[in-house]
């Protein structure tokens, strides 16, 4: 059984930053993706961005266009983690923060298509 703990919460200051960590255990997939998630209050969870792997390729990412530019999907294979770097955050960037994983290299932005996931991390970004 895949387990995903997520790490690197916080509050922080509007245009600062924050490191989110996602470490996997208890699987082995020769394809599979990585995704980062959120959800705020009162709202849907929603697909912040997410890498690939298989056996022709590694490390294909894709982000939510309210992220590009500014979030960063990375991965320490020898830690069996993946991190979520977000600078110049913004106060509508306040959510629980969620990792999940899927068996497959294709990239979904449903949440449904995730088979595993995370308890989520609080990331709080005052004004």
């Amino acid at each position: 059984q895949v387990q995903l703990v997520e790490s690197g919460g916080g509050l922080v200051q509007a245009g600062g930053s924050l490191r989110l960590s996602c470490a996997a255990s208890g699987g082995t997939f020769s394809s599979y993706v990585m995704a980062w998630f959120r959800q705020a209050p009162g709202k849907e969870r929603e697909f912040v961005g997410a890498m690939s792997w298989s056996a022709w390729s590694a490390g294909i990412t894709h982000y939510a266009d309210f992220v590009k530019g500014r979030f960063t999907i990375s991965r320490d294979n020898a830690k069996n983690t993946v991190y979520l770097q977000m600078n110049s955050l913004k106060p509508e960037d306040t959510a629980v923060y969620y990792c999940a994983a899927r068996g497959e290299s294709v990239i979904y932005s449903a949440a449904g298509k995730y088979n595993y996931w995370g308890q989520g991390t609080q990331v709080t970004v005052s004004s």
